[in-house]
């Protein structure tokens, strides 16, 4: 992408500069569109449920944006000598589900012969541009809220093994499947700054390119951040996915471990598949409020740390 040397108009708000999660395009005075695209190999064997996964994974970028979804196109690469019209019915039907669930609307798609399936979707929201969240926005003194727990790379590749226990992988499809609506609409009600979605960089990966486009330092109490019951045992046994080992690579340099461990830095880089959002609030208090209402509604969401001022670096904790 640094390649290219867009010349963007006024009206496209959120584009290439930032790394942001969606593009942000102004169609009139309180009202803009945001644009986004997404798409996934499968994580379970069961179709529909790859479908819902697919599909929340794919709106999320809109919550972290603070927008609200309107419509999206499914996007389908399809191995159809090996892989049958029903089996592609129900991963369809998955999307829907997921739809339905968030209040947008499906309106077709495109499809397209691979021999390696891949399911997502392109999904149009709508956003005030005076309310936007952005990854740029993070303050000094914002606390950082996490609404989901990590480890879902860790378990898709104990599954893809057939090392993950059947009470971890229900555990983790619920976290994949649980929409980041609720998480959104906490972080406007209680004074969010900046958001950004962890996905497959990882939280540090995209913890740090908040930091980057802030201008801040973040520091990360590890202790704090919540993991999927029986993530941690997988990491520490080994099963790691390559996707968390190259986000930790390209963290390192900007990366101070304090005491923290080797299984517990490696969970941070983990590699997400519709993860939880991360969020800059307005202070220690706004923090809590947001994280007790959220567990009112189920979420595992925690304060896991403070910025500061600084320059794009994250200092870990015990």
């Amino acid at each position: 992408m640094r390649g290219l040397t867009p010349d963007p108009p006024p009206e496209l708000l959120v584009g290439l500069a930032t790394g942001d999660d969606a593009a942000v395009w102004r169609v009139g005075r309180g009202r803009a569109l945001v644009l986004t695209a997404d798409f996934i190999t499968p994580l379970v064997d069961d179709a529909r449920t790859w479908g819902r996964i697919a599909a929340t994974n794919s709106v999320s970028d809109v919550y972290a944006m603070g927008g609200r979804p309107l419509l999206a196109l499914n996007l389908v690469a399809w191995n159809s000598e090996e892989l049958s019209n029903d089996l592609l019915t129900e991963v369809l039907a998955g999307g829907e589900d997921t739809a339905r669930a968030c209040g947008f609307v499906v309106g077709g798609g495109h499809t397209v012969d691979d021999p390696e399936p891949k399911y997502g979707m392109a999904v149009v929201g709508e956003v005030n541009p005076s309310r936007m969240l952005t990854n740029s926005r993070l303050r000094p003194g914002n606390a950082l809220v996490l609404t989901k727990p990590l480890g879902t790379g860790v378990i898709a590749t104990a599954i893809k093994h057939g090392e993950a226990r059947p009470e971890v992988v229900d555990r983790a499809v619920r976290e994949m499947t649980r929409s980041n609506e609720a998480a959104a609409a906490a972080a406007m009600r209680h004074g969010a700054t900046a958001a950004t979605d962890v996905t497959g960089f990882g939280l540090l990966g995209h913890g740090l390119r908040m930091a980057q486009e802030s201008g801040v330092d973040l520091e990360i109490s590890v202790g704090e951040v919540p993991v999927i019951e029986g993530a941690r045992e997988l990491a520490a046994s080994g099963i790691v996915p390559g996707g968390t080992a190259r986000n930790l690579d390209w963290a390192s340099p900007n990366l101070d471990t304090g005491g923290a461990s080797e299984v517990g830095v490696t969970l941070l880089a983990d590699a997400q598949t519709s993860g939880g959002l991360l969020l800059g609030m307005v202070s220690h208090d706004a923090g809590l409020a947001a994280v007790t209402e959220l567990r009112l509604s189920g979420h595992e969401a925690a304060v896991i740390g403070r910025v500061t001022e600084g320059s794009g670096q994250i200092r870990l904790l015990g």
